[in-house]
């Protein structure tokens, strides 16, 4: 059986420490967890495969830019045969306090480019998602999303992502319901 999950986020080395690549940073780290690397896909990706208990793990990073990500998961679902609910997309959120984690089973794309295009191609919106919170821009949203994280949200996206990848093992081990049960928690400081 096969789970799929995909970090969302701008390919080049330009974008890699910014707001928006939070999606590739966690999948990034998930590689070092189960010890493989990205190889180039038969698509607009990259992705990696890892037998993990009774499931063939595919972590995958649309090689596409973000607001037509939908074109690299439509490909994932497509090659791997995968049902929506067995799927987790990765990506940054600007409602979230900086470090906040929001699982949802499905919904509109709060206004995210990414999963915007996600549902345009896959018609549908009933997917699982893991959001990161990056903070509320106090400038043009686009250019904020766009900015590296400072060296100290830096060290913190390192914890930030063990939380995620945490979420993501116990949405493979249960079940969405038991990701967000668990991991859908309001931060100490908010």
């Amino acid at each position: 059986m096969n789970r799929l999950v995909v970090g969302l986020g701008n390919p080049g080395e330009e974008y890699y420490d910014t707001r928006h690549n939070v999606g590739y940073i966690v999948v990034d780290m998930l590689s070092k967890v189960f010890k493989r690397r990205f190889q180039p896909g038969k698509g607009s990706y990259y992705y990696f495969s890892k037998r993990y208990r009774n499931y063939n793990v595919i972590v995958a990073k649309p090689t596409t830019y973000m607001n037509i990500s939908g074109k690299a998961v439509a490909e994932l679902v497509d090659k791997y045969n995968i049902d929506f609910n067995k799927m987790i997309i990765i990506c940054d959120d600007i409602n979230l306090t900086f470090g906040q984690i929001r699982i949802r089973e499905k919904g509109s794309d709060g206004g995210h480019k990414g999963i915007e295009s996600i549902i345009y191609s896959l018609e549908n919106e009933r997917f699982p998602r893991l959001r990161i919170g990056i903070g509320s821009p106090d400038k043009d949203t686009k250019d904020y999303v766009l900015e590296k994280f400072s060296s100290t949200e830096m060290n913190e996206i390192r914890e930030i992502s063990n939380r995620a990848n945490d979420a993501i093992f116990e949405w493979i081990n249960n079940d969405i319901i038991s990701a967000m049960n668990k991991f859908n928690i309001k931060l100490v400081n908010e």
